[in-house]
Order: structure tokens, then sequence, then C-alpha cells
């Protein structure tokens, strides 16, 4: 006797490949709102340390960084000495991204700490100060330029600027925040960790989606 091999029905394939789809959409689907909620959590950070700035000037009428009296303010607070002749000059002054520890722009994270606006430690120095976003770049602020030579004006009180952010999520987050193009309006992209630049980078869709860049914002 023949033995007779038994095969998959059109039927049974065309299930499985239907089962297969929907597994796949579901996975496209998942990364899709992890995405999302990764821009979100981005675009909170800028929300979140400009309301820094506000509340602490609401309350102690000095900037948080640029403050004289922040030993009087909040206990343990240390008065910025450099960039040399800045301090209380009403603008937070120094890289958005500096490792100098007497610098405005490094106290800052300090001051709001210690004034309880924000979490995380106040002690300068430690591994754990440099504010990081959901993809461990780092996050700052400074109210110096961030554009040297730009094609049109950026005006800003002051700038926070996130790094290490994926092309495809900065132009999400310029959408998100303002009109869509990293090279004008408020929002704008430079090079991925520098201080300052000439002008921003133009980011075109399907362009330079995995490479790492710094989006700042102007408030």
């Amino acid at each position: 006797m023949k033995n007779q091999q038994k095969g998959f029905t059109l039927v049974e394939i065309a299930i499985v490949l239907v089962i297969i789809g929907l597994l796949m959409g579901g996975v496209l689907k998942g990364q899709e709102l992890i995405n999302s909620a990764k821009v979100k959590n981005f675009a909170n950070d800028f929300r979140s340390v400009s309301s820094f700035v506000y509340a602490y000037q609401d309350r102690f009428r000095a900037l948080p960084g640029d403050d004289a009296a922040v030993a009087s303010h909040v206990q343990g607070g240390v008065a910025a000495t450099t960039p040399a002749a800045t301090l209380n000059n009403a603008r937070i002054n120094g890289a958005w991204n500096s490792v100098t520890q007497t610098d405005e722009a490094y106290l800052f994270w300090q001051h709001v700490r210690l004034a309880g606006l924000a979490t995380g430690t106040p002690v300068v120095g430690n591994a754990e100060y440099i504010y990081r976003n959901a993809d461990g770049g780092r996050v700052g602020i400074t109210g110096d330029a961030i554009l040297t030579a730009p094609t049109t004006p950026w005006p800003a009180n002051f700038y926070v600027c996130s790094g290490g952010i994926q092309g495809r999520f900065a132009r999400q987050l310029d959408t998100m925040l303002d009109d869509g193009n990293t090279q004008t309006g408020t929002v704008r992209v430079i090079a991925d960790g520098v201080a300052n630049q000439a002008d921003a980078t133009l980011l075109a869709p399907g362009n330079n989606d995995q490479q790492l860049f710094t989006v700042c914002s102007g408030f």
C-alpha cells in the first residue's frame, strides 16, 4: 500500500497567512505606539524645563543658574562664577551642555532641584546630576545663542536643548511643537552634542532617520 501524504489545503494556508499578518500588524502597531510615547516624552522635557524657569523666577525674582542670591533662596545653593561677569544679568549663560561646574547653565539644575521644582540630585558632579531624556541624551538650557548665523531670526529668552535624538523623532517633535521645518520657527535642529553652530539643520522626510541630532526649542 502506498502512503498518501497529506498537505495543507489552500484554506488552511490562507488562515495561517492571515494570522501572520495580524501578528505582524500588532507588532508594528505596538512599535508605533512606543515611538509615539517616546516623542511625547521628549516634548514633555521641553515643557517641564521651561516651567522650572518660570516657577523659579516667579518665586525668587531671579533666573535659576543666574541667581546671585541663590544661597539665601535655597539651602545649599551655589552661585555661579562663570562665564565671567554674567551673574545676575537676567540670562542663563554658558553652553547648554556645559560640563563646567561653575557655569550658570550647569548650576541651573542644582537651583531648580533645591527649590523643589525638579527631581534628581542637586549634588554637583554626581554621576546622576545631568538630566537625561528618554533615549539617554543630555537635556540642558542656555540663554546664549544656539545659532551664530541663522538664515531666519530665532530670538528667545532662553533655549532648551535635548541631545541624542534620532532624525525621525526630531522631525516628529518639530511637527508636534512647531512648524514642521527643522530650520525655522521656535524648534530647530543642530548636530548632536554641539554647543552651537552657524545655522539649523534641515531634516527632510526619509533622510537621516537613524542619525542622532540635538533638538532645541526657544522660549
